[in-house]
């Protein structure tokens, strides 16, 4: 595996002028993929956030990861994204999930798994540009130009199952852990044995947050609050890896403490909320030694690509450390 891809959102502190630059940065470091956080009320708007690194860029894929069926109606979606698939010349990609931040911010609920097995295929329908009995109209797209794949932001067996059935790829949400990775990997397997795929019918693309800092403590803390929204969504689950059973307080907490308004912010104080030894399984955090190691076991697995979510503060220099010294050193294992 030597795939590498590159995740983040446009905070309401950040210039939107900022996301050409990071996007040309991280193609110029040889990064294959670009995906944008859809947050309507933490985020800048992912798709103005898009456009522009899509007229910065010529050879990365493109999309959002994740937008939802709740805030964005499928037609909406469809044709914002055909769109974007025109400025990058093909090189779109579409996130789909439940919702989490996006829809409860909206007062909303997330996609059930039947919700979104039906979203996929009016999306694909759209797609085709032919008209199609949907929404008790004949509807048509008049923008579509291809099928563009459509990735599920995948943790839970019911979603990872979908995932292996019907979508072109998976954006494995969860934890940068290799029994965890593996727990969630047989669920795609079921889905593409249930229905007659191969298994190159699917690009998994493992989402993580690494944090590389000399001082341990400062590198946990970096991560924090991104395990500590990882922990929130954690609460509802009915099963998980058995090793995991233990931090399921923490889940409960975490759901019940934590502030949509300063999602993944690394000032937010609810981050404090989960332990060490929780953040350092969710995560990857230490110093480069430790970090590359980390990464090694991750890559052994079945996956097809690495994204990783790019921390606010600094980024600049997060990738060019990521692209520089961290990739190189895995990938001369």
């Amino acid at each position: 595996m030597n795939r590498w891809a590159l995740s983040m959102g446009v905070s309401p502190r950040e210039p939107l002028a900022n996301v050409s630059k990071l996007a040309a940065a991280a193609e110029s470091h040889g990064f294959e993929a670009l995906w944008y956080i859809d947050f309507q009320l933490g985020m800048k708007d992912v798709y103005s956030a898009m456009n522009l690194a899509a007229t910065a860029t010529s050879a990365m894929h493109i999309g959002p990861s994740v937008t939802n069926l709740v805030t964005r109606h499928p037609t909406v979606t469809a044709n914002a994204m055909t769109a974007l698939d025109e400025l990058t010349d093909g090189r779109a990609m579409l996130g789909l999930g439940a919702g989490w931040s996006a829809v409860y911010g909206a007062g909303g609920q997330p996609s059930k798994v039947g919700d979104i097995s039906e979203g996929i295929d009016e999306l694909r329908l759209l797609f085709t540009g032919d008209e199609q009995d949907l929404y008790g109209n004949r509807t048509q797209l008049k923008t579509a130009r291809r099928q563009i794949p459509i990735y599920l932001a995948v943790s839970q067996p019911g979603m990872l199952r979908l995932c292996g059935q019907k979508a072109d790829g998976a954006i494995l949400m969860g934890a940068a852990d290799p029994e965890f990775c593996r727990w969630q990997l047989d669920y795609i397997y079921e889905g593409l044995d249930k229905a007659g795929r191969d298994r190159s019918e699917v690009l998994v693309d493992l989402v993580v947050t690494m944090s590389c800092r000399e001082d341990e403590e400062e590198a946990l803390n970096d991560v924090r609050a991104w395990a500590t929204s990882q922990a929130a969504t954690f609460a509802v689950w009915k099963s998980m890896p058995a090793a995991w059973e233990k931090y399921r307080p923490e889940f409960a907490r975490a759901e019940s403490e934590y502030h949509l308004v300063d999602h993944l912010s690394l000032h937010a104080e609810h981050k404090q909320i989960v332990s060490d030894e929780f953040v350092r399984s969710v995560a990857i955090a230490g110093n480069e030694e430790t970090c590359i190691a980390r990464l090694r076991e991750l890559v052994a697995l079945d996956i097809d690509r690495v994204t990783f979510a790019l921390l606010s503060g600094g980024r600049m220099d997060r990738m060019e450390q990521i692209a520089t010294r961290i990739i190189p050193a895995v990938s001369a294992a």
